[in-house]
């Protein structure tokens, strides 16, 4: 009875035993396009009636006012809406003091040179709560994906210089490439709870877009 004998390949093997495993990462710039601004009205009054009614015609006129300078309503919206009873506590005794009604909208713009414009517009108008401001691109995938190319040729450079270092010859396609990359979060800026400048100056810098991958190379 024959019988066939497989040989292993001693250079397939040579090949698929012996990598290189590089990480690379690259970091683009780039200036926000588009920004939310959080902001609202806060009502105090020891009957709940009236701060509702305060609240939602002091609300009401912010909206408005904003809708004048340009902001369309669909780029307004709610974020956030209570009524919560206040209370002081004077010698380990909880005493009522008041009920508190707050009205907390999201304002969206793609003209970030006119933020400070709508702070000062909203305050002018009766807000009393200036939250915070979000920077974000409205195609943060382009910037990334240029940064996820040239990660990937980061870490290229950096398997070939060890390779030329090591004297060995590098493939140079990779065997196994992983993306280490998060997704870009906006950029916060934080502002004071209750403004009345007469002017407010914003400056959003730029966003920083970082990808990273994980290879491997073999040799």
């Amino acid at each position: 009875m024959n019988q066939e004998f497989i040989v292993p390949d001693r250079d397939y093997q040579h090949s698929r035993n012996h990598t290189l495993k590089v990480s690379g990462s690259e970091t683009l710039q780039a200036a926000p396009d588009q920004a939310v601004i959080t902001l609202g009205v806060i009502s105090e009054d020891v009957d709940p009636q009236i701060a509702q009614q305060a609240n939602s015609q002091a609300i009401a006129k912010v909206i408005a006012s904003l809708r004048s300078i340009g902001i369309p309503e669909e780029q307004l919206k709610t974020s956030d809406y209570r009524i919560d009873p206040q209370y002081d506590y004077i010698e380990g005794k909880e005493l009522f003091k008041n009920y508190k009604v707050q009205h907390i909208i999201q304002a969206k713009t793609t003209d970030i040179e006119k933020i400070g414009s709508i702070i000062d517009t909203a305050v002018r108008s009766g807000a009393n709560s200036i939250t915070s401001i979000r920077f974000s691109l409205s195609n943060p995938e382009a910037y990334y994906n240029q940064a996820l190319s040239l990660a990937l040729k980061n870490a290229y450079e950096k398997a070939l210089s060890m390779a030329r270092t090591l004297g060995i010859s590098l493939n140079p396609v990779p065997n196994q490439v992983e993306e280490l990359s998060e997704t870009l979060p906006p950029t916060l800026f934080q502002t004071s709870s209750y403004t009345k400048m007469a002017s407010t100056p914003i400056q959003p810098g730029e966003l920083n877009i970082t990808a990273s991958v994980r290879v491997k190379y073999t040799y």
